[in-house]
This record gives C-alpha cells, sequence and structure tokens, in this order.
C-alpha cells in the first residue's frame, strides 16, 4: 500500500521542474567563452551572457542593453559560442561579441565602414573591425554611435 505524505512534508517536484533544476551550466571553452548551442532569438543570447564569468557578464549585459536601445527591432542569436545581432534577417549580422582570457572582442562586421574606424583588424580582416574591451573600458557613447551606423549598413551573411 502506498504511504500518505504528511501535511507538514513538501510535496514533490513535478517532472518539469526536476529537469529544469538538473540543467547543467554551460561549459566554458578557453578563455572563458560559454559554449552555448547555435539558437535564434534572445533566450540563447541571455544564456551566454548569464554564463560570462566574472566581470565579463556584466559587460555583456551592458553591450547587450545598448544594442537593444540603440536598434530596438534588432535580431539576435547565438552562433559560433557568440551572440551575434542584426537588423533584419534579409540584411545580415552587423556586430557579435565573444569571450577571451583577457577582454571581451566586439567585432563590426562592416567595421571599415564606420566612423571612427574601430582600432581592431588588418587588410586581411576584409570589412570586419574590431574593439577589445578590457574591465571597465566600455565608452558607451562611442559604442552606441558605431552600433547605430553598423545597423545601417548591409550587414554578413554566412
Amino acid at each position: 500500500m502506498a504511504s500518505r505524505r504528511k501535511k507538514s512534508e513538501p510535496k514533490p517536484a513535478p517532472r518539469a521542474a526536476k529537469k529544469r533544476a538538473s540543467k547543467k551550466a554551460p561549459v566554458l571553452l578557453a578563455g572563458g567563452n560559454p559554449q552555448i548551442a547555435k539558437a535564434d532569438g534572445d533566450a540563447p543570447v541571455q544564456e551566454y551572457i548569464a554564463a560570462m564569468p566574472g566581470w565579463k557578464r556584466e559587460l555583456g549585459e551592458r553591450l547587450d542593453a545598448l544594442i537593444v536601445r540603440a536598434v530596438p527591432d534588432v535580431r539576435k542569436a547565438v552562433r559560433w559560442n557568440s551572440p551575434f545581432y542584426g537588423a533584419s534577417e534579409d540584411r545580415g549580422w552587423f556586430a557579435s561579441f565573444h569571450v577571451l582570457t583577457r577582454y571581451v572582442k566586439v567585432t563590426f562586421f562592416a567595421g571599415l565602414s564606420l566612423e571612427p574606424i574601430p582600432p581592431g583588424g588588418t587588410e586581411r580582416s576584409g570589412e570586419a573591425r574590431w574593439i577589445d574591451l578590457h574591465e571597465g573600458e566600455l565608452d558607451e557613447a562611442q559604442m552606441t554611435r558605431w552600433i547605430r551606423q553598423a545597423a545601417a549598413l548591409p550587414g554578413w551573411k554566412p
């Protein structure tokens, strides 16, 4: 005969809740970059940002918020273990960021067309240019200008 639960005992968790609770934290790859499966939408981007280690998580939150403020209809996805941002599906991706050991690299795929041109990149980088952000280095005004400019340009289509 099945035993009855006493009123003072907590109810067992539903199966769905047990599955959620047992979900593993994302693996951190080299340099602390979160390994997040390829997916479209805000949820995988937020999962990536939540898994960013240390001070980089706050930077990821600030970058994401800047992009959403500057481009309200932004399209988001995770590709190659990095958040990607696009102005629309038919225009491609305009920016991405990636966690490395000592900094977060923000890449603008049409960066050579931005004013001023972001400092990272060479002739071999094609149109892409980037900026490496170390702890406490985010210039929100300049980043917002780059984001707005980049979102207005044709983006990268893999």
